[in-house]
């Protein structure tokens, strides 16, 4: 007898997946509890004929009718469509790198990725040949010389083109000459003498101490002076002047920031000098401009504190801003000595709430200490009058004194911070 039922729907199964494989398999479909090839049960009878089949699926209404003739579908193991790699590693050789596998999921094989340094970054630095030399300067008595050379040969020429009074040339004794007149010995004699007293005259420099020029030809950097007194220099060089002295820096308030990162704002005082004239006019366009972003770069890495609050951390947030500032400042030829907070005070908009903050943490601070001060009051009271016998008390009776010298020690405490002056 068939286990299957042509007129009851519910016994038949889902369409099974049909195997393919050669003429000689189990048929394409079957319904659950029929025979293909063995048996399914103790009962079980031969398969029934195909169009006992057809009739079961055609009454049924569960079985889907093959749309394809001769359709053939392969059943696939559930475990491959989640496998990572479906190529298997060889059995000898070195093992493959785990990058190189294919990605979960997908069929696509990722590309292995070689790991790649972390570059750092360079420090600033300007030209390496751009650095102070000397430059080549005369005394103050060549140039004044060669002015006075310059001058008496203008002079002399006058008088040899006839352009001297008489009466001029007697105060200046020189002997009555009628001149030649001005030819082109003349106007060259005064070409010669005029840029001889220009060039004299004009290449005077005075140096000061703490000051120092540095010269430039065309655009090419041709050396600092650093000497002090009267000299002669080259008038064809521009001249920049550079202070070398220690010099001092009071900045305006520049926005910072405490360890909770609270803005504040801070007034530094920075004591610096130029060390390398050259890299400081030249490496850099304005070397004031770049030492005050140093310095406010540096304040928005450092935190600071007020300066009312915490001492030793303004020294400490003083040594590191030191540090940092020195070191971006060195490339471009300043040596900064020091990078000290002097006034370190909260933005208008933070400094209501921190000084209610403030007034409330003093007040809690004193409530702790009044309360200190009165039990420690108590227990000396009691324990005097326990130890020396005038007074024994059960434990109820201690708890009511202790609560009302405590009350008593209170209330004396508060009226005593009433009291003004006191």
């Amino acid at each position: 007898m068939s286990t299957t039922s042509s007129t009851n729907p519910d016994l038949i199964g889902p369409p099974a997946i049909p195997h393919t494989g050669s003429g000689s398999g189990p048929p394409s479909g079957h319904v659950p509890g029929s025979g293909s090839g063995h048996a399914s049960g103790p009962g079980a009878g031969p398969a029934p004929e195909p169009e006992a089949v057809a009739v079961a699926v055609a009454e049924g209404g569960h079985r889907s009718v093959r749309l394809i003739h001769n359709e053939a579908t392969t059943e696939i193991p559930v475990h491959l469509l989640f496998r990572d790699d479906l190529d298997p590693a060889p059995a000898s050789g070195p093992p493959r790198p785990a990058a190189a596998g294919r990605r979960p999921g997908t069929g696509e094989r990722a590309r292995p990725r070689r790991p790649v340094a972390a570059r750092s970054r360079p420090a600033p630095s300007v030209s390496p040949e751009l650095r102070e030399r000397p430059a080549r300067v005369l005394p103050g008595a060549a140039g004044v010389a060669a002015g006075v050379c310059g001058a008496a040969g203008c002079a002399v020429t006058s008088w040899w083109a006839g352009a001297v009074p008489p009466l001029a040339a007697e105060a200046l004794g020189l002997p009555a000459y009628a001149g030649a007149g001005l030819g082109p010995a003349q106007w060259a004699a005064y070409a010669a003498a005029g840029a001889l007293g220009m060039f004299g005259f004009g290449g005077l420099a005075r140096g000061r101490t703490g000051r120092a020029w540095v010269l430039g030809l065309f655009g090419r950097y041709r050396g600092t002076v650093r000497r002090t007194g009267l000299m002669w220099v080259n008038p064809l060089l521009l001249r920049r002047r550079v202070d070398v002295r220690l010099r001092h820096w009071r900045s305006e308030p520049m926005p910072a920031a405490d360890g909770n990162g609270v803005a504040l704002r801070a007034v530094t005082l920075v004591v610096w000098r130029v060390r390398d004239t050259a890299r400081a006019t030249l490496g850099v366009e304005d070397h004031e401009t770049y030492l005050r972003e140093c310095v406010e770069a540096a304040l928005a890495r450092v935190p600071v504190e007020p300066l009312g609050t915490v001492r030793s951390s303004a020294d400490v947030a003083g040594e590191t801003l030191t540090r940092l500032v020195a070191a971006d400042a060195a490339p471009v030829g300043l040596e900064v000595f020091s990078v000290r907070p002097v006034r370190v005070e909260y933005t208008p908009e933070v400094a209501v709430e921190m000084h209610r903050r403030r007034i409330a943490a003093l007040d809690a601070a004193q409530r702790v200490s009044v309360l200190t001060s009165v039990v420690d009051s108590v227990e000396d009271t009691v324990t005097r009058l326990t130890m020396r016998g005038l007074v024994e008390l059960d434990d109820y009776e201690r708890k009511v004194l202790v609560k009302e010298l405590t009350v008593a020690f209170c209330a004396g405490r508060g009226n005593r911070e009433r009291r003004p002056g006191s």
